[in-house]
């Protein structure tokens, strides 16, 4: 990100997300800053200014931090959170008959490169940002107290399809997503079809060639986003069918477009596979 202050939001929320994804709540972060010596004064502080101002939205409080020399600038939080051991949802719980929900558009990655670029319009700029400073807190709080919700993850660097994977765990089961449902972020699919794909992407595609069953006639940019790793995606979770309907009324008056992708089957060849 050329924006300091917007790098900072977007590292901020990243780093919180894990909390959320295991149904508790942020409460203590460190900052962790690495940056050369050369770095504007300026740039270092919006980059504080928007880690902090997440943090706050988080409601949770920075209690200190690190910082160290780099050659390159990076960023992020170590945070402490709290959850009532009732209430932990585990990445790998995944129950039969499971509907799954996911609660932020793809394509950030392929954003992300196209924006390198110069190539992304204004609003395709915008709703990439909005999308990866949105804080995945909303829709945790909106599901913390409903009954139903088996398991969670949140999607990042694995990309949708790995993330899908590490659910199925050692149950046995079958995650099956479908791909016409999957939402994606303006001018992901136009970027995608133009082979502006993280090297990332090859990578998970590679880790999951054995473990992922796709369609012959899935479009090559569909497939490229099914794998694309996400930078502050959404929550995926994984409920039950009967209070799916309660719980995607819930999300949506948290989250901007939470989208039923798919559910949970029995065993098969493959333990995940896209339709």
């Amino acid at each position: 990100m050329d924006d300091a202050y917007e790098y900072g939001q977007i590292a901020a929320a990243n780093s919180l997300s894990d909390v959320w994804a295991m149904g508790g709540e942020a409460r203590l972060c460190m900052n962790i800053l690495m940056f050369p010596e050369h770095l504007p004064f300026e740039t270092v502080q919006a980059i504080l200014r928007g880690g902090y101002d997440k943090v706050a939205e988080a409601e949770a409080i920075v209690v200190g931090g690190h910082t160290i020399k780099d050659d390159i600038p990076k960023y992020g939080l170590c945070v402490s959170g709290v959850v009532h051991p009732d209430r932990i949802l585990r990445n790998n719980s995944i129950q039969k008959g499971d509907v799954l929900i996911l609660t932020k558009p793809l394509g950030t990655g392929v954003l992300t490169n196209a924006d390198r670029g110069g190539l992304l319009s204004d609003s395709e700029h915008k709703a990439m940002v909005d999308c990866m400073a949105a804080l995945n807190k909303y829709a945790a709080d909106a599901v913390r107290n409903l009954d139903g919700v088996h398991a969670c993850t949140d999607v990042t660097g694995f990309s949708l399809l790995g993330h899908s994977y590490e659910m199925c765990g050692e149950s046995g089961l079958t995650v099956i997503i479908d791909s016409s449902r999957v939402p994606l972020l303006p001018g992901a699919d136009s970027y995608a079809s133009m082979g502006l794909v993280p090297a990332v992407a090859y990578q998970n595609m590679n880790h999951l060639k054995d473990k992922v069953a796709l369609p012959k006639d899935l479009p090559s940019h569909v497939h490229d986003l099914l794998f694309d790793p996400q930078t502050s995606g959404g929550l995926l979770y994984s409920v039950a069918s009967q209070e799916a309907g309660r719980i995607m009324e819930a999300l949506q008056k948290a989250c901007q477009s939470p989208a039923v992708i798919g559910h949970v089957d029995g065993p098969s060849a493959h333990p995940v596979m896209v339709i």
